[in-house]
């Protein structure tokens, strides 16, 4: 499975025709995967990002789709705007994210600021802003974004790590309150997945150590991973597909971790 290919639904899979599905950082990466997975099974997907031309090649390529694809530009920090654009969703994935690595105490508070915003308090907003429409409908699912960093910690990266895992909390909380609504809300997990965001890692680790890409993937990135790859961007889209399933409905208030075996330690 490349990343420039158009996912297409199993056959057999329960359609998403009449649904309206919400992806936050859907410019590139899992993002794009899970608009075009949704896409393929009939739903109309809202596709959020700040990056225009990238939500315009997204729409490019959903084109021909049984669902459709409408660039939303955004910039999530405009908490008031993500809680209102989130209205009428049938589905929401909170997958937009930003990363940046540095000891605690060179970690600028702007920063951790930001992140928190866009990663944790966004996600809030959206659902905030989604579940009245599925509540009134009987029927949601909040799908959201985590990392094996919702589960375990990593030095440099205190900002990601805890906003990852504040979205595992926040997703079993919307479980519980949304059970009797019909309404399930669970997270995926995947280790490093090969996104543009990941790809930058790499390049910056190398330089910093003075190692080639290859050997910062096996030897730093994948070294507590059994499975030494990269997770692709359509794997985290076919498990946020089967979480949005009518099969899926008593799966709630959990996370389906895609770590090649990182938390298997």
């Amino acid at each position: 499975m490349t990343a420039t290919s158009l996912p297409a639904p199993p056959s057999g899979t329960p359609g998403h025709h009449g649904r309206t599905a919400l992806v936050t950082g859907a410019a590139s990466g899992i993002g794009a995967a899970c608009s075009l997975r949704l896409a393929a099974a009939g739903a109309h997907v809202r596709a959020l990002d700040r990056d225009a031309a990238g939500l315009d090649e997204l729409v490019r390529r959903a084109s021909g789709l049984p669902g459709t694809v409408e660039a939303v530009v955004l910039d999530l920090t405009d908490l008031d705007a993500a809680e209102q654009a989130a209205a009428g969703a049938d589905i929401l994935v909170n997958n937009a994210g930003i990363q940046l690595v540095r000891p605690v105490q060179d970690f600028p508070p702007d920063a951790f600021h930001t992140m928190l915003t866009i990663m944790l308090e966004a996600p809030f907003r959206l659902i905030r802003g989604a579940l009245p429409h599925m509540y009134e409908r009987g029927w949601g699912r909040v799908v959201n974004i985590s990392s094996v960093h919702g589960l375990r910690a990593s030095a440099y990266k205190s900002a990601y790590v805890t906003a990852k895992h504040g979205l595992e909390g926040l997703s079993k909380t919307v479980a519980l309150e949304g059970a009797a609504h019909g309404v399930t809300s669970n997270c995926v997990g995947p280790g490093y997945v090969r996104t543009p965001l990941v790809e930058k890692q790499l390049a910056d680790q190398a330089a910093a150590h003075s190692l080639s890409v290859e050997d910062v993937l096996t030897d730093v990135l994948l070294r507590d991973t059994a499975l030494k790859r990269l997770v692709e961007p359509e794997e985290v889209a076919e498990a946020v597909a089967y979480l949005c399933a009518p099969h899926a409905s008593f799966i709630t208030g959990t996370t389906l971790v895609m770590d090649g075996g990182w938390t298997a330690h």
